[in-house]
């Protein structure tokens, strides 16, 4: 529950940086001069809602994973099952930012006329292609400099107990987000083109792989991290805030089952 819903929260407010970002990626280069200002909050309230399942899942797998298995097995177990709900909320969000569809309801009801439940999952491959290795770099990483931040405090005050506070969980989400950013971009990038071809003139990429080589034949490298910018803050805010209010929704929901279980 504190997992989803912190992650919920952060998306819902950094929604507008995250379209500009699918914006940056599209194959024709679309701006917000094509789509309209309200592209910019399209579909904000029902995909962010998305998020309490995929922030259910990511920390709920991780958690139950990690003690056992360590964090990196127990990222990626966790970007994986949260796939199944992610995947459909990136589908319907960037065809909604990008025109293809005006609104949330118009948009599950065509992709599930035309192209069925496989139509929700479009492009999954390179999707939890990125979104394995971001989460267990995020989380690795999240691991790493908690346990550096605890031993320096430790050294330093000579205290048997130390915490993070919640401006360090904060900086540990933004630079675990940002790292994980940097290796992830180029898989991004295709993600987001093979979700949005539906709203491109030119002829389909046939996989994901038809569509990095396409890039890199016709566009170039640096087009592969295209959008970086936006995604950074996106992902910087977004990670932030949730392992900033993760930990303290967490303590806030221990402590009141506690009062009731005494």
């Amino acid at each position: 529950i504190a997992g989803g819903t912190s992650r919920a929260l952060a998306q819902a407010l950094f929604y507008p940086v995250d379209a500009l970002r699918t914006l940056a990626q599209t194959r024709d280069g679309r701006t917000l001069r094509d789509v309209g200002a309200k592209a910019l909050g399209r579909g904000c309230a029902q995909t962010s809602s998305f998020a309490l399942f995929t922030g259910a899942f990511q920390f709920g797998i991780f958690g139950m994973v990690n003690p056992k298995y360590g964090p990196l097995v127990a990222s990626a177990c966790g970007a994986a099952g949260s796939c199944l709900v992610s995947v459909p909320q990136e589908v319907i969000k960037q065809r909604l930012v990008t025109g293809v569809y005006s609104s949330f309801r118009e948009a599950v009801s065509k992709i599930w006329q035309s192209e069925g439940v496989l139509g929700f999952y479009s492009a999954w491959k390179p999707t939890m292609s990125r979104n394995v290795p971001f989460v267990v770099t995020t989380f690795t990483s999240r691991d790493v400099l908690r346990s550096r931040i605890l031993k320096y405090k430790q050294q330093k005050d000579k205290e048997e107990v130390a915490l993070i506070t919640p401006m360090e969980n904060i900086g540990i989400g933004i630079t675990s987000a940002l790292l994980a950013g940097l290796i992830t971009q180029p898989i991004d990038v295709v993600k987001t083109r093979m979700m949005t071809q539906a709203a491109s003139k030119a002829m389909p990429y046939t996989s994901a792989l038809d569509c990095a080589s396409s890039i890199l034949r016709t566009e170039g490298w640096r087009k592969l991290y295209s959008g970086f910018g936006q995604r950074s803050i996106y992902m910087c805010g977004l990670w932030g805030i949730t392992f900033g209010l993760e930990p303290l929704i967490t303590s806030y929901l221990d402590e009141k089952k506690s009062h009731q279980i005494g």
